[in-house]
């Protein structure tokens, strides 16, 4: 790639939240990016960015939306998989189709994108596949098990992949982020009118834990800014976990070094059930 060609970029969920303020820094930076959104009005309007009307519940709109920026761009440098939503309940209560959309979203559709992808990477053997997943992944949500079963299906299939494209110059790297200050909580689902009233406290609970967590949590930006290094950099590592300094550097530590009976009885005092 020529030094003043501008890498282009395909990004998910760029509407809000991480995925708005990556696409704002990856344009300020000279990339040109097409961002998706259910709502195509709702995505930014700066130079560089290309709107792209996507609905990841339909592989339909995904093909659809895909194949018009892939003409329009010819070629991605980068594939960045962040697009994402939540529900919360208990599992027992939660709506079956509410699980199932779980993982259309945040497991299905950046596994079709990642084939609608690959081929033109292949070709040109090089590119970078970016997941987006979570720290729920390694430490899941109570009353959030399909969100967290979800990102952690999606950061087992960003390994494989990884595994099976050694033999390219393409990369596949996690982007594992904690808690960031957006309208992720806000806009989460529930699934609660129908728990018992032992669950409606413990539910309040883990509830109100996670409100505090968004209270102090870092902003946005710090997740745009590692996006900007894994696809500048030659050789990105292959997992990164972003948030404020206990989720990022004493959490993961904890993981690899606890069992597992300690490391349950530490989420229950953290969300204080």
């Amino acid at each position: 790639m020529a030094a003043s060609e501008p890498r282009k970029i395909f990004l998910t969920g760029a509407s809000s939240g991480i995925g708005l303020e990556t696409a704002r820094l990856l344009t300020q930076h000279g990339c040109e990016v097409w961002g998706t959104s259910r709502d195509i009005l709702r995505l930014p309007q700066v130079p560089g960015f290309h709107p792209v009307r996507m609905d990841l519940t339909s592989f339909d709109s995904i093909r659809e939306g895909f194949a018009e920026a892939l003409r329009e761009a010819g070629a991605f440098e980068a594939l960045i998989n962040n697009a994402g939503d939540g529900a919360f309940g208990p599992l027992e209560t939660m709506p079956a189709e509410m699980v199932r959309e779980q993982f259309q979203v945040l497991v299905d559709a950046p596994l079709e994108l990642i084939r609608l992808a690959l081929p033109k990477m292949r070709e040109r053997d090089r590119g970078v596949i970016l997941n987006v997943t979570s720290l729920a992944a390694q430490f899941p949500i109570p009353f959030m098990a399909p969100y967290s079963a979800a990102k952690s299906a999606l950061s087992s299939f960003t390994q494989g992949l990884r595994v099976e494209l050694s033999n390219t110059s393409i990369h596949v790297v996690e982007l594992r982020p904690g808690d960031i200050q957006t309208l992720f909580h806000e806009r989460t689902k529930q699934a609660t009118a129908a728990a018992s009233t032992e669950d409606q406290r413990r539910l309040k609970a883990a509830w109100d834990t996670q409100v505090r967590n968004m209270v102090a949590a870092p902003p946005p930006e710090r997740v745009a800014r590692a996006v900007l290094r894994v696809i500048t950099v030659s050789n990105p590592p292959p997992v990164l976990v972003v948030g404020g300094f206990f989720q990022a550097r004493v959490t993961p530590l904890g993981a690899r070094l606890l069992p597992l009976r300690l490391l349950e009885w530490a989420l229950r005092r953290y969300y204080r059930l």
